[in-house]
């Protein structure tokens, strides 16, 4: 009798992609959307930082709560991995445990009912059975696991250890594999991408692998996320720019501006190299630019806030995450002095917020009348009377929804498109389908 599985996955794309691997691994396993009825609910956790392990507490705690009599509970990801013993005690009803090293043998663990707990971290290849989820044209792909970068704030290292690459052979055969099955469109990401191959002494891995993706000519669209600033070039940036596939896409977290604060956060770069890979990256032509900031750290100064702001309202970032410091176990930022009290941390998150929101209404504005090249992705959720669109120099989720309300050529169908934006209203981008591409 076939068996009833519910996966939810919390946080990043790259927690995304072992949740699909697992998918991949219970393939005779029906997935369904109601927590109740499946006879397995696995939550692939996020422990970055506090809200995100709170979110994932929820989620087990509401999975608990709701699941069926006999229904199996598993924990996986980056929160058990740091905090298992911790989790077992305060929530009992979990019933299989396991983190970031044993997505591809998590049969076995239904199976044996037994948790698994590798020192190790997992690192998919191109031989795992994965399940996209979400799409019928893009997929994720997953370049590297851990990071050599020494950030005050961040834990990732100490519990997905040091950086280790996938070979070039191993990503081009996926994307091999997934062209075949008809995927066109991808994202590829890691902990720090642009360190690329660097453990396998590889020095500008990634402009390798742009260019071997180019020869390779079977995708037909592409971008890359999380570009680390110590390890981006401009030779990188001309690399991107002068690729057939990838588009002109830069997401280069900066996480701050201010040398000070920079040297701090350890970012391992000056603050005017930060401004002049911006500034290279916005000489490219139709360049997008996404950026993640981190408002709050220890020691950050009044000045130094100020800086900020006004870098961020002169430059003009396409997107931008802000983020309140989390003080993270493990991290350096964690005993530094000079902690900043949350009511400031909460007020300059505000006055950065007003700043982004009138450059996002002008970047909005602006795009009314102009055309541009969109991938279609099925029906919007906001409604079945819209197709759920992005630009085609867009990532998947994180940069927004175009809403197409007309085409000049009929029915559609997921696929490649030219259109126009006819309507900006109440931050939705409205827009009619002029051709397909």
């Amino acid at each position: 009798m076939t068996r009833n599985l519910h996966l939810i996955s919390l946080g990043c794309t790259k927690n995304l992609v072992d949740s699909e691997v697992m998918l991949g691994a219970l393939k005779d396993y029906k997935i369904i959307d109601t927590i109740e009825l499946a006879d397995v609910i696995i939550i692939n956790t996020c422990g970055f930082i506090q809200s995100a392990k709170e979110e994932s507490i929820g989620v087990i705690l509401d999975a608990a709560s709701r699941r069926k009599k006999d229904a199996l509970i598993v924990a996986s990801g980056c929160l058990t991995q740091r905090y298992a013993k911790e989790l077992q005690e305060m929530i009992p009803e979990i019933d299989i445990i396991t983190g970031v090293g044993d997505y591809d043998r998590i049969d076995e663990m239904i199976r044996q009912k037994k948790g698994m707990l590798s020192k190790s971290t997992f690192l998919i290849s191109e031989d795992e059975n994965r399940i996209i989820t979400g799409s019928n044209l893009h997929a994720y792909i997953k370049i590297s696991e851990g990071c050599n970068q020494a950030c005050s704030f961040c834990a990732i290292p100490s519990f997905k250890g040091k950086l280790f690459s996938r070979t070039l052979d191993s990503v081009l055969k996926e994307v091999e594999n997934l062209c075949q099955k008809g995927y066109q469109d991808f994202t590829f990401i890691a902990q720090d991408s642009s360190s690329y191959l660097r453990d396998k002494g590889v020095k500008n891995g990634l402009i390798e692998l742009v260019k071997a993706i180019d020869r390779q000519g079977l995708a037909r669209s592409a971008r890359i996320l999380y570009l680390y600033p110590s390890t981006t070039t401009k030779e990188l940036i001309e690399a991107i720019a002068r690729s057939k596939i990838f588009v002109n896409y830069f997401d280069m977290p900066i996480q701050h501006i201010a040398e000070g604060m920079l040297k701090r956060m350890k970012r391992g770069v000056s603050a005017s190299k930060h401004r002049e890979l911006l500034e290279f990256m916005r000489t490219v032509p139709d360049s997008f630019v996404r950026s993640t900031i981190i408002v709050g750290h220890p020691g950050e100064s009044e000045e130094e806030f100020l800086e900020l702001c006004d870098f961020v309202r002169d430059f003009g970032f396409d997107r931008l995450n802000i983020f309140a410091f989390s003080s993270e176990e493990g991290t350096l930022a964690y005993d530094m002095e000079l902690k900043i009290p949350t009511k400031v941390i909460n007020a300059r998150i505000k006055t950065l917020d007003k700043i982004l929101q009138k450059s996002q209404k002008q970047i909005l504005k602006n795009m009314i009348g102009k055309k541009l090249n969109i991938i279609i992705e099925g029906k919007s959720e906001i409604s079945e009377y819209f197709y759920h669109a992005r630009a085609l120099n867009w990532a998947p989720e994180v940069d927004g929804e175009i809403l197409v309300n007309d085409s000049e050529i009929g029915d559609l169908i997921d696929g490649y498109y030219e259109a126009v934006v006819s309507e900006v209203k109440e931050g939705m981008i409205f827009a009619r389908v002029l051709k397909k591409i």
